[in-house]
């Protein structure tokens, strides 16, 4: 490993991707459903590369000279991970991990954005958070690099051991457990026993846990775990240990953008719509005091923090006001988007709402559950897109037009424009309901 380190240590960028190559890079020929990087190692090499890691002999040339810029590897997948949890064993500095079923990314933001107030940081690149992701982001700590925030995602048993075993977190949150991701996990005592894999790790290696002391299933997974030591408790409760923490925390959504008043820090006006995120911004807020931010610019980096890639944005239009929180969508993140939007003031309340993936044998009834809850609030429109909600639309004979694309809807609504609408946009990555903004649709 010595040997391989020394070559990534001279040629210290990674890339796997051949329309991103640098020239000096190493260039990792990844396998994915519809691709094989080995057959593109040669483009890399081409293109500026200085090596190509490669797990298929028949593209290595015989000629010595082009010999030498491949290196040959039994899996390349493996050889990434075994060299970024090398590196990462280099570096003494406090690795915060975070996981849950909803939250993640806007919380791993959040914490970034606070403690790079007084921190170099190095963090997970959007959401870039599985067992690719995560070891690339490892690849990024230099020398420079004072503190590192990672999220770790995953959709089938297994995946937090190996994240957590290659990133050896000094510290972890889990945001929240819900039905995200059912079609790889099974059911909630999945998804429990698979996130609570990040707890085991840390009572195992004497690390903190942050936990949200008012979400009872985290703290019924630390009672289980025995985790009494090193737990930083955030939230409205008595055990909470720090400023942030108490039941005078007033949360307000005025203008559709949340405001907090937090004992101990200035009023924070946040880029955020949406209660469900109260808790992401008392983690960040309890993570920078934990490390020493002082609460002014803890305060200032999460009014900074202008969230990106249909998270929880609040987005004026030319004709309309728009919650775009179409990257990721289960039953949970679903329901709790419909009730921030259904709560804010105003008239013209429209939903643009696309089927929830990975929800496995669950996946009707979700869909059900969430058109009743839906005709329930009595919306002036709703726009059903996917399969999947235009079953239980039928099934339920509830109103709104469905589409099957999101390039249908997108036709109808440039015959049909929105005008002075307070419009929620709801639905997994996969439906691309976050084409809508930038097309000009809504």
């Amino acid at each position: 490993m010595e040997e391989w380190y020394q070559l990534f240590k001279d040629h210290p960028f990674v890339c796997t991707d051949t329309r991103k190559i640098k020239a000096g890079c190493i260039f990792f020929a990844l396998k994915g459903d519809r691709f094989d990087g080995n057959a593109f190692a040669k483009e890399a090499l081409e293109k500026g590369a200085a090596y190509a890691v490669v797990d298929n002999p028949c593209v290595i040339p015989h000629t010595t000279e082009e010999t030498i810029k491949y290196v040959l590897v039994p899996d390349v997948l493996k050889a990434l991970q075994q060299l970024a949890a090398y590196h990462r064993k280099q570096y003494n500095v406090p690795v915060i991990a975070l996981t849950g079923s909803n939250g993640k990314t806007t919380t791993k933001e959040l914490i970034t954005s606070v403690l790079s107030a007084r921190y170099n940081v190095t963090a997970t690149e959007g959401n870039l958070n599985n067992h690719i992701g995560l070891p690339l982001t490892l690849l990024n700590i230099t020398g420079r690099t004072d503190m590192v925030v990672l999220e770790m995602g995953t959709n089938h048993m297994g995946e937090i051991a190996l994240l957590t075993s290659l990133c050896r977190p000094t510290a972890g949150l889990i945001t929240n457990v819900g039905g995200a991701h059912l079609e790889g996990l099974g059911d909630l005592e999945g998804i429990k026993k698979e996130k609570g894999v990040l707890y085991d790790y840390l009572k195992g290696h004497e690390g903190t846990v942050f936990c949200h002391e008012n979400d009872s299933v985290l703290t019924g997974m630390l009672t289980e775990r025995g985790i009494a030591d090193n737990v930083v408790f955030y939230g409205d409760g008595p055990q909470a240990e720090n400023e942030q923490a108490g039941k005078s925390v007033q949360a307000l959504q005025p203008d559709g953008r949340l405001l907090l008043r937090v004992p101990g820090y200035p009023e924070i006006q946040t880029h955020l719509t949406g209660l469900y995120n109260v808790p992401n911004v008392l983690a960040a807020l309890a993570v920078g005091a934990h490390y020493g931010i002082a609460p002014e610019q803890a305060a200032a980096a999460v009014a900074a923090y202008e969230p990106t890639n249909n998270r929880s944005q609040w987005v004026r239009t030319a004709h309309n006001v728009c919650i775009a929180d179409a990257y990721n969508a289960n039953p949970v993140s679903m329901k709790s988007a419909l009730e921030n939007w259904h709560s804010l003031p105003g008239k013209g309340k429209c939903a643009i709402l696309g089927d929830m993936l990975e929800l496995g044998a669950s996946a009707h009834q979700a869909h059900v559950d969430t058109v009743r809850l839906v005709v329930a609030m009595k919306p002036d429109q709703v726009f059903w897109v996917g399969d999947h909600f235009g079953k239980a639309v039928k099934e339920e004979q509830a109103g709104g037009m469905c589409f099957a694309t999101t390039e249908e809807l997108m036709a109808y609504l440039k015959e049909h424009p929105l005008k002075d609408k307070i419009i929620l946009i709801k639905g997994s990555n996969g439906i691309g309901l976050h084409r809508l903004i930038p097309s000009g649709a809504c």
